[in-house]
């Protein structure tokens, strides 16, 4: 198995910012590449599983590009009951999550999964946060979707920045997991991978 170094590598199956910075904070030189692969949840398919299913998928397909490097992806669901909250895309939909979340619980599922094609190595794990959202009003809203419009996160709020005053409590093991990297599971699969950190 070739180790990860400034000469090979990790790869990012992902073109996120936030997953980026996030993974910054190891030191792990790393490049990102768009793992192109079907986010399309199957019928049925309970959250923590499509999590799990698409991390695999995204790390799996730039693996395939590139079989002797090792290969991180992520992915993260929100559910808020049964109903699954992605990306809003833009304010009419950013609106529609808070009002949903108003008073309610979310559960976010983050993935990840680190392969290497051509020894068939993997190593995945899953963190889970659970965020309880105050009663908002609908101008509580208007006026977060104004000051910090997080129309690329599922959710609709960002809890690292004023999306934080949405919430009345955070349960979680990582608070990195929130944001889309939880980097003490990343850790620990690249430890397994025999890369030594801090």
């Amino acid at each position: 198995m070739i180790a990860i170094s400034t000469q090979s590598p990790l790869i990012l199956a992902s073109t996120s910012r936030y997953r980026a910075e996030l993974l910054r904070r190891l030191g792990v030189p790393f490049e990102q590449e768009a793992p192109g692969s079907d986010e399309t949840p199957r019928a049925g398919e309970a959250p923590r599983e499509l999590a799990q299913r698409l991390a695999l998928a995204k790390a799996r397909a730039v693996a395939a590009r590139h079989p002797q490097r090792w290969v991180l992806g992520s992915d993260q669901v929100c559910a808020c009951g049964d109903e699954l909250l992605g990306k809003p895309g833009d304010r009419r939909r950013a609106i529609g999550q808070l009002t949903r979340l108003s008073g309610n619980s979310a559960r976010f599922f983050t993935a990840v999964a680190l392969v290497q094609g051509a020894s068939g190595a993997l190593y995945e794990a899953l963190d889970l946060t659970t965020v309880h959202f105050r009663r908002l009003d609908a101008e509580e809203i208007e006026r977060y979707v104004s000051a910090e419009p997080a129309f690329d996160c599922a959710g609709s709020f960002k809890s690292e920045g004023l999306g934080i005053a949405l919430c009345e409590v955070i349960e979680s093991r990582d608070q990195t997991g929130l944001v889309g990297l939880p980097l003490i599971a990343v850790r620990e699969l690249l430890a397994k991978a025999g890369l030594a950190l801090p």
